[in-house]
């Protein structure tokens, strides 16, 4: 005979304190004032070892291998991408898991940044004597001073805070802000000692309003070919304006024979001589061109095409090569739909 499980009754609904809109103020104002001491707190205690932690990081062949569990888990994920963004190789492994395989991951020239905030979370511990037999040095972040971690860790930064914002004392909240900012403090420390620059920064965020401005060159959004609109300098009139209204850029070069730029007759260039009533029909693409135009390289950035427009209210560019030859054209539309501007 199958026994039946006793049942277990829910325990007794309690119904929520009335809500008050002053203590919940105060609350969020508590919280701010615990959690910038907590990070303010830091600055005092920052010091020969961050300074080691810094020198160890830069001198790894390997990854920076970050560990946490719980909230000190996801402040490390959060750390290991701030650091992989940033030029330093890293990456999240999560310690219980670890355990199970993902130890593999980790070798020799590899660096842990071990994060817990009292130092003892057991699926930590657990695996420092390994780490040690595999000859990967660690880094503690903790509180917990004296604590497991502390102890078999080459360096040992304090995270440790006061007292949680939480009322209770005991959800991780000051604490993992202070992870938070001693993370961030460890990648600025390095991307600075590594040289890393804006360019460098684009390259890791391509999809990113930043990648785009410094990564995408005139090159790859320039029009090329019968798509830019050009003629001679003795092209009459009307045949000038079909050139440009055949092919939408709103303004057309002039070019020698060899392909070099002599000017350039635009939109607003039509506007202008309409308004003074002039017979148009006879002149030439000579006569009516704006000699010396602004011109860019093909490999200067979009970015650089889009201020030159900004800055001489214009909204086409010449392309031009090292001889002053037209190679393309672009306009403000042609940057905003690459998302440039």
């Amino acid at each position: 005979m199958v026994s039946r499980p006793e049942h277990v009754l829910p325990p007794p609904h309690r119904a929520p304190p009335a809500f008050d809109a002053a203590q919940a103020l105060r609350l969020a104002q508590e919280t701010f004032d615990i959690e910038a001491a907590a990070v303010l707190g830091l600055k005092a205690r920052t010091g020969a070892a961050f300074a080691q932690a810094v020198e160890r990081m830069l001198s790894i062949k390997g990854r920076v291998v970050v560990m946490g569990m719980g909230k000190s888990g996801h402040v490390g994920r959060k750390i290991a991408a701030t650091l992989a963004s940033t030029g330093t190789p890293a990456l999240f492994v999560h310690p219980a898991e670890a355990s199970h395989g993902d130890l593999g991951m980790i070798t020799p020239d590899d660096l842990v940044l071990a994060i817990s905030n009292g130092g003892e979370s057991d699926e930590i511990t657990a695996i420092l004597p390994v780490l040690k037999r595999l000859g990967v040095a660690t880094i503690a972040m903790t509180g917990g001073l004296q604590s497991t971690l502390a102890v078999h860790a080459e360096v040992v930064l304090d995270s440790g805070v006061a007292k949680e914002a939480c009322p209770l004392n005991l959800a991780p909240t000051a604490s993992t802000t202070a992870q938070l900012a001693l993370g961030d403090a460890l990648a600025v420390a390095l991307l600075d000692a590594r040289g890393f620059r804006a360019e460098d920064f684009a390259r890791s965020h391509p999809g990113g309003a930043l990648g785009r401005k410094l990564l995408t060159h005139v090159s790859d959004v320039m029009r090329t070919g019968n798509a830019v609109p050009h003629v001679g300098p003795h092209t009459r009139f009307p045949d000038l304006m079909r050139e440009m209204s055949g092919k939408g850029l709103g303004a057309s070069a002039v070019v020698d024979d060899a392909g070099r730029v002599l000017g350039i007759f635009t939109d607003g260039d039509l506007r202008r001589l309409v308004e003074k009533g002039l017979d148009l029909r006879g002149l030439t693409a000579r006569e009516v061109m704006h000699p010396n135009p602004r011109v860019i390289r093909q490999d200067a950035l979009a970015a650089e095409a889009a201020d030159l427009m900004e800055q001489h209210r214009i909204t086409s560019v010449l392309v031009v090569d090292a001889e002053g030859r037209l190679c393309g054209a672009v306009n403000s539309n042609d940057l905003m739909r690459a998302k440039v501007i």
